[in-house]
């Protein structure tokens, strides 16, 4: 099998501005209320910035997973117990936004104070991963 061409600058470039998108989805669901998706939204601006991270860490394609914790470790994030259990709560938006099981319950939990809390915490770890990313 022939090695696979990639180019890093051009696909952490990807990443990031895909991410920068849906940071502005996640801010715009949040404004018209729709509590639970941005914060299925905000999983997705993560899980792209550490597949950015990722990229540019591995100088390698990144793997096909929506469990930010796992994808962390891989990149071989150093990370506070903080930072995992972020990681391992907001990987749960993803399951809890989309699967009928869980949605219902979902939406009941994000409230406008929970929400704010999240996408608060969301805003703080965009700021520092982007900076893993660009230094």
């Amino acid at each position: 099998m022939g090695e696979k061409e990639i180019n890093i600058e051009k696909l952490v470039k990807y990443w990031i501005e895909s991410s920068d998108d849906d940071f502005d989805t996640m801010m715009s669901m949040f404004e018209i209320k729709r509590y639970s998706w941005s914060l299925f939204v905000g999983h997705l601006m993560i899980e792209k910035l550490l597949k950015a991270y990722y990229v540019k860490s591995k100088q390698d394609f990144p793997p096909f997973i929506h469990n930010l914790l796992r994808l962390a470790e891989l990149s071989e994030l150093v990370m506070t117990e903080e930072q995992k259990l972020f990681f391992a709560t907001v990987t749960a938006f993803n399951i809890n936004a989309r699967y009928d099981d869980y949605k219902l319950s979902f939406q009941k939990k994000c409230t406008l104070e929970y929400t704010t809390e999240w996408i608060n915490k969301l805003k703080t770890q965009r700021l520092w991963m982007k900076e893993l990313i660009l230094q």
